[in-house]
């Protein structure tokens, strides 16, 4: 059995992601008008030699994961069908389904049509739902797949029905201990429920069930005996399902429902402490060697739908996309080759290689400039475009991609404005061509307060606040402590509430003439520079009322033993949170 991955919130991936794709169930809407021509696809064979069938024929899977809405489906599927795709895969399925399904007939493509099941696999991407005891949820669920199993089963663009995604995975999120195994139990047990349901009403499409990692699959194998196949999103590891599907004496095949290079959740950190992502070369070679250790797996494995056609451009798009913004990736031909797709005329993207930020760990004052380097050629030689792009997504959870102020130098750097807020930063390299390819590199870049003449008194001195959080989830405890450590890799985080203080015993009266204040995404929109002599007593010598989260770099007049900011308008719904209190002589 494989160890369950883990996931945290800080480590953003592309299968919680897919939650955002779903469409809600639409109790309300007429179901649309069944097609006359359904497939009859079948399971078939025995122990180790099993197929799975069209109409009689052998289908091997050859797939994709499915992003964009199923109105661009007639635009973008023939496209997809060039690359030797047969199948995608969705997780949601609807009323405004009908407009896929039928493009996938026309492109000679078929569709895992998937449902969606709370909690789904990566934090955020479902409510909690108790399988022991809500029947409410259960009941609804029960009424509304087999609704729209009836409205398609008849369409010929329908392959076989997808029952959750990576719940058995995601209820470690709700649950733990017994009363995880309990509810483990129970989901597995409820989607062989719905199964046999489906099954009622349409015995021509087999019913699978998606999870994390075929740890899970010792639960279906208990509790899911009316599964037709099981099926696992697995990207790194996905060269051990066989292994894993061998040890545990299973006697259903499987398909991969998510597979490709290694995610975010499954890479080492960098210097700067985040995941080190891969190469657009390692990333299409990822793709290549799932491929071949899907299709190593002879008479069980029935092939995989790699993730993912999006054309999504934030982390997780440049992450996983094969069509970033509609550009298409070293990774995109790598499927297509991989499927037997023709690329013989095919114009390929520029390649960037040795990719270099200048001063990315030691760090680059917020607003400077930053130099990015890399090795970047086309093998057509076409004209390349350059972009610079910065995401704050270990900072905020944003995962949005900025373009930044660039010049590009013309010896393969570009000088780069750097973000004005501190922190550890994604910053990638576009390379365009003129067909409609791309080239990305990515790094990260640590992002400090710019240099301020004169001594930083507070350093190292004995600091205290009105507060102080301690829950390790958001990567505390933090301290007062940790404002004045001279490291902005930590910082104080206070209570979510006004007013909040900080403040930091210089050790005898003081003058000074400077403070510099370095905020998380959790900052003041108004607070008080204060001194005093007792640390009872206090005088303001500055106020702020209109804080927007940047480094604060004050000119003051002050003179005291203490000095202390006093928050009495958060500019966050958090609390407030600064990585440095810098007080200058």
């Amino acid at each position: 059995m494989h160890h369950p991955p883990t996931r945290t919130a800080k480590k953003v991936l592309a299968p919680a992601a897919a939650a955002a794709l779903l469409t809600g169930a639409l109790v309300g809407l007429q179901a649309p008008a069944a097609h006359a021509a359904g497939s009859v696809v079948k399971v078939t064979g025995s122990q180790g030699a099993w197929q799975l069938s069209v109409d009689g024929a052998p289908y091997e899977v050859k797939g994709l994961t499915w992003g964009p809405p199923p109105g661009d489906a007639a635009k973008d599927l023939p496209d997809v069908a060039k690359m030797g795709v047969n199948t995608i895969r969705t997780w949601g399925t609807d009323a405004t389904t009908a407009p896929l399904l039928d493009a996938a007939a026309a492109n000679g493509i078929k569709v895992i049509a998937g449902f969606w099941l709370q909690p789904g696999g990566g934090p955020g991407s479902g409510g909690c739902v108790n399988y022991l005891t809500d029947d409410t949820y259960k009941n609804d669920m029960l009424n509304e797949f087999p609704k729209w199993v009836d409205a398609y089963k008849d369409n010929p663009g329908v392959l076989m029905w997808d029952v959750g995604n990576e719940s058995v995975l995601g209820l470690q999120n709700c649950y733990s201990g017994d009363e995880l195994e309990q509810q483990r139990n129970a989901y597995t047990t409820f989607v062989n429920d719905i199964a046999k349901k489906i099954h009622s009403i349409d015995p021509n499409h087999p019913v699978t069930s998606t999870d994390a990692w075929t740890g899970a699959w010792p639960y279906y194998k208990k509790n899911a005996p009316d599964l037709d196949l099981y099926a696992v999103n697995s990207y790194k590891d996905v060269c051990n399902v066989k292994s894993a599907w061998e040890a545990g004496g299973y006697d259903k095949p499987y398909i991969v429902t998510e597979g490709g290079p290694a995610g975010s959740w499954e890479v080492p950190n960098d210097a700067n402490g985040v995941p080190d992502e891969p190469t657009d070369q390692q990333k299409a070679d990822g793709y290549t060697n799932a491929w071949g250790c899907v299709t190593g797996h002879q008479g069980v494995s029935l092939g995989a739908t790699l993730f993912h056609y999006g054309n999504e451009d934030d982390f997780g798009g440049i992450w996983f996309n094969l069509v970033p913004d509609g550009l298409k990736r070293p990774s995109y031909y790598a499927v297509k080759k991989a499927y037997g797709g023709d690329t013989s005329g095919d114009n390929m993207p520029p390649q960037v290689t040795d990719m270099n930020v200048a001063d990315a760990t030691t760090g680059v004052p917020a607003g400077g400039s930053v130099t990015i380097s890399s090795h970047t050629t086309d093998p057509e030689n076409d004209p390349i475009t350059y972009q610079a792009l910065f995401s704050s997504i270990y900072i905020d959870n944003n995962g949005a991609l900025t373009p930044a102020d660039s010049t590009t130098n013309g010896d393969g750097s570009l000088t780069v404005k750097a973000p004005d807020k501190v922190g550890v930063y994604k910053v990638y390299i576009k390379a365009t061509d003129n067909h409609g390819n791309v080239g990305i590199g990515s790094k990260s870049l640590r992002v400090v307060p710019p240099k301020v003449d004169g001594t930083n008194v507070s350093q190292g001195k004995p600091a205290t606040a009105s507060s102080f959080q301690t829950d390790p989830t958001g990567g505390c405890p933090c301290e007062a402590a940790k404002a004045v450590d001279g490291n902005f890799g930590t910082r104080w985080a206070s209570d979510w509430s006004d007013p909040q203080w900080l403040q930091v015993d210089l050790g005898t009266s003081t003058t000074f003439k400077h403070v510099q204040l370095a905020w998380d995404p959790a900052y003041a929109k108004s607070y008080d520079i204060q001194t005093s002599d007792d640390a009872v007593n206090w005088t303001t010598v500055k106020s702020v009322t209109d804080g927007n989260g940047d480094i604060d770099d004050l000119d003051v007049n002050g003179t005291g033993r203490y000095v202390r900011i006093q928050g009495t308008q958060r500019g966050s719904g958090y609390g407030y949170s600064l990585y440095e209190f810098g007080v200058y002589s």
